[in-house]
This record gives structure tokens, C-alpha cells and sequence, in this order.
């Protein structure tokens, strides 16, 4: 009865892996390349640790049938995408491929050797001209890349291969194309009763985008009471920044996050938002989730406005 229970339980993920079982058999015909005896058996063996260590047998089946798709580099980093927030995608063969290239790094990076990093540090990916960016090493315990997770380091190291698990799909700059749209933005927040938010926020935009002028993407959590308007302006430029993330989270993704106590940075230099499993930002709930979304910008409100002793205790 317990066995049929589970079985049941589980029913919803049918149709996503039938899908997924398609788009890896197209990929495994596109990369085959007859890989070398080596590669072969570290990827079987990374493959097992994976589905040793759970919520990666995604990942581990790719490294399974197509491990050149990984492995075409001498030494090898993989962050592996959880289970859950691959389960999210849907992409067509050819952009997962790019994105799971997106996700190995050609050079043997063991969690101890990230963690020496300083937050910035660049890594040159196996897709072409994207790379990635240590966004949070401070606390030289956990790390963040593309403000992502390291969730699970170093499940499998063994010779020039290691492979590490993130708790969401990193986001290249070059998949979010265009500027972020500030001016549409700040209509939308007027137009569904942030309209004391769009003010602050239209009043230093200018410095953001002076700051950040390669910006490609945010996550805006706006509060419908927003009292610093009257604040001086380097204090309401400080402010308004703790609300702003350099990267677009829905609220599906935030909720992927939020499952491994994940820590996102804003705009703010050395401010960083802890995520919840019950999804608190810093302890304030989304009341209004993907209020705007766009290919660069997604817009949450927030119970009330960030203080910077939410963040600094």
C-alpha cells in the first residue's frame, strides 16, 4: 500500500520526464563522440554519487548517455542543476544544451579552491563566451555564483573531474538581452498601488544606472508603503538599492531557492537577502507575487519596506 502511495504521489511527474527523456535522447545523438575510456568511467562513476546523493538523477542520466556534453575539456567543474528546478524548464534540445554547458567549467575546482575566490572572480564556461561570476564568498563557508547556491559541494572528486550541486539554474547576461526597461518598470509600480516606491525608485535611477550600466536583469520588491521619500537623497538611493536584485527571479524560482536557505545579494554592495523555505525575504513575506514579468525584470510586492536592520543586526 505504501509503495502504491508513493507511486501515486508522484504522478505529476510523468509527462515532464517523458519530455525530458525526449530532449536527452535528441542531445545524446547531437554530442555523440565516442568518448574516451577515461571520461567514460568518471562520468559512471560522478552519475552514481549523483544518484547516491538524491535530487540530481537528471543530471546523472545526462553524464550517463552523453558524457562528451561535460567532459570534452581535460579537467572539468559541474554544477548540477537539482531535480526540482530543472523540472521548471522548458527549453528546446538546443537551448538545453547550451545551458547545461553553461553549468561546467573547464578546470577542476574542488569547493575549497572556490571558496578562495573573491567575490567577482570570472569562470570561463564550456558555452561559448558566457561565464560565470562568484557573487558571495564572504563568510568563506557557503558560495554563491550568478547569486545561485553551491547547495551540495563536492558530491563527486575524483582526478580532473568535480562536481558540485546548485539549488537553481545559473542565468547567463547574454539569455536576458536588452536593458532593463527602469521606465516601464516604474509605470507598472504606479499602476498597481506602488505608486510611493515608483517615486523613490524614479528619483535615483540615474545613479543605477550609472553604477550599473551592464545591468541585464532585476528582481524589484517593491512595498505599497514606502516611508523614505522625504530621506535624503544618499540615504533613499541606499534604500531603494536594498530592494533591487542584479538577476530576475519569478516566484517559482525564489521558491526553488528558498527550499536550501539560499542568499541572493542587491544592489546594495554587502547586503544580502536570506530566502526561507517559507519563502521570507529577511523575514518579509511576497504578498503579491510576478506582478511584471519580462524577459529582464520580474516585480514582487513585499509586506513592508526593507529597513537596514533587516539586514545588518
Amino acid at each position: 500500500m505504501a509503495a502504491a502511495e508513493s507511486s501515486c504521489s508522484h504522478w505529476w511527474h510523468a509527462p515532464f520526464y517523458v519530455a525530458m527523456c525526449c530532449t536527452l535522447a535528441l542531445m545524446a545523438i547531437s554530442t555523440a563522440r565516442y568518448p574516451s575510456t577515461n571520461h567514460h568511467a568518471l562520468a559512471l562513476n560522478a552519475s552514481l554519487a549523483l544518484r547516491l546523493q538524491g535530487g540530481f538523477h537528471i543530471t546523472a542520466t545526462l553524464l550517463q548517455i552523453s558524457p562528451e556534453l561535460f567532459l570534452s575539456s581535460p579537467h572539468t567543474t559541474l554544477f548540477a542543476i537539482q531535480d526540482s528546478a530543472m523540472s521548471l524548464l522548458a527549453l528546446p534540445p538546443s537551448s538545453m544544451r547550451h545551458l547545461l554547458r553553461y553549468h561546467a567549467v573547464p578546470a577542476t575546482l574542488p569547493m575549497s579552491l572556490l571558496l578562495k575566490k573573491p567575490p567577482g572572480f570570472c569562470l570561463q564556461t564550456l558555452a561559448a563566451r558566457d561565464t560565470l561570476a562568484i557573487t558571495n564568498s564572504t563568510n568563506r563557508t557557503s558560495l554563491t555564483i550568478n547569486h545561485v547556491l553551491v547547495s551540495h559541494p563536492d558530491i563527486f572528486l575524483h582526478g580532473p573531474l568535480a562536481v558540485h550541486g546548485v539549488s537553481a539554474p545559473f542565468h547567463s547576461s547574454s539569455s536576458r538581452k536588452g536593458a532593463v526597461e527602469w521606465k516601464r518598470i516604474i509605470r507598472v509600480l504606479s499602476s498597481n498601488g506602488f505608486v510611493s516606491f515608483a517615486i523613490g525608485l524614479n528619483a535615483v535611477v540615474d545613479g543605477i544606472l550609472r553604477d550599473y550600466a551592464n545591468l541585464s536583469s532585476v528582481t524589484v520588491l517593491a512595498a505599497p508603503d514606502f516611508e523614505f521619500l522625504s530621506s535624503p537623497s544618499p540615504f533613499l538611493d541606499r534604500i531603494v538599492r536594498l530592494h533591487i536584485l542584479p538577476h530576475r527571479f519569478t516566484y517559482v524560482e525564489l521558491s526553488a531557492l528558498g527550499m536550501n536557505n539560499s542568499t541572493l545579494t542587491t544592489l546594495l554592495p554587502a547586503s544580502h537577502l536570506h530566502i526561507s523555505p517559507n519563502l521570507a525575504l529577511n523575514g518579509l513575506h511576497i504578498t503579491r507575487p510576478d506582478i511584471f514579468s519580462s524577459n529582464n525584470a520580474v516585480l514582487h510586492g513585499i509586506s513592508r519596506t526593507f529597513h537596514f536592520h533587516d539586514f545588518f543586526h
